[in-house]
């Protein structure tokens, strides 16, 4: 079962399929058979497609009815493309060989044909989100300066042992949290809803998202390569700290003598294993918790139609759950 299962939302059966043609019209290029393939590469191989499922559910919340306004679903195109754009970049700065099960961007084509082609999504998604108003445009274009600036603090903290717990939220705050923010954010704006409404979904989205990462970097260090698609450990190969190392180097001089340089496979197993030797996911855990705890809080500071939001508490309940 995946995350998204947890919403059991059945109108989402109905409205992703117009969210997927709305994006496979977004990366259509007339005249340009090459741009369009490389485009929609990513596109075809899948994936949770968890943004546009917030910016609907946000719209669901707000307006408690179904079918989706097309509104809606092109702000859940909007922040897809955005993602999209910023996976074909993130595979370039990784060096990495596959992307949902498939060759990445980068591997299958070149490092020059991912980042134009990045850009290009990322453009669409600017086009996109200037149809649907001055706000919407000004908040992606925003958002994309975030992703930027989050992905830019982690390569600065790059085989850093020191990387603080403040550096490291800070930059998983600007990568990944802001654009769930504003996917649920963009719902909120595109079905008209007040101002205590939309800071209240967008509180709901950046929250999630803190919980999400710091879940998804648990998850690198405890699940299988079977489950994750790529070595377990990753993190720590790449020189990326994340929170549970964090922690474990605190009471680890071991594990802290044995990082701040790139690691073959076997040390890095090695250091994964002081890593869940000591209170490093627990530790972690406990952070995520706390921000699913603010993300179902802030859908209660809110008037949001209850069903809708009992559905995204079954989402965080779930997301938790899978890091343990």
């Amino acid at each position: 079962m995946g995350l998204l299962d947890d919403l059991d939302l059945p109108q989402l059966t109905t409205d992703l399929p117009r969210v997927e043609a709305r994006l496979s019209d977004a990366v259509t290029v007339d005249g340009d058979q090459f741009l369009g393939e490389v485009a929609a590469h990513l596109l075809g191989a899948g994936g949770k497609r968890l943004r546009p499922t917030v910016a609907l559910c946000a719209a669901y919340a707000a307006k408690g009815s179904a079918p989706a306004h097309p509104d809606a679903v092109t702000g859940a195109a909007v922040v897809e493309l955005v993602h999209l754009g910023s996976l074909h970049h993130d595979d370039v700065i990784d060096e990495a060989e596959t992307r949902r099960g498939v060759p990445s961007v980068n591997a299958r084509w070149s490092n020059i044909v991912a980042i134009l082609s990045g850009d290009f999504l990322l453009a669409q998604a600017s086009v996109l989100a200037a149809s649907l108003g001055a706000d919407v445009a000004g908040l992606v274009g925003a958002t994309i300066s975030e992703l930027c600036r989050g992905q830019v603090l982690e390569l600065q903290h790059l085989f850093n042992p020191q990387r603080s717990e403040a550096d490291y939220h800070s930059s998983i705050l600007g990568k990944t949290a802001s654009l769930l923010a504003t996917s649920a954010r963009i719902g909120g704006m595109v079905s008209g809803v007040d101002d205590r409404t939309l800071d209240a979904l967008t509180r709901f989205g950046e929250h999630l998202g803190m919980c999400f990462q710091i879940v998804d970097d648990v998850l690198d260090l405890t699940a299988s390569q079977e489950v994750l698609g790529k070595p377990s450990g990753n993190d720590l190969h790449e020189g990326v700290y994340t929170l549970p190392v964090i922690h474990a180097v605190e009471s680890s001089s071991e594990l802290a003598e044995r990082l701040g340089r790139s690691l073959d496979w076997p040390d890095v197993e090695a250091a994964r294993t002081l890593v869940l030797a000591s209170d490093g996911i627990e530790r972690a855990m406990a952070s995520a918790r706390e921000h699913a705890a603010l993300a179902s809080d802030a859908l209660g500071d809110s008037g949001l139609d209850a069903n809708v939001c009992d559905r995204l508490r079954a989402l965080l309940e779930g997301l938790v759950h899978r890091g343990f």
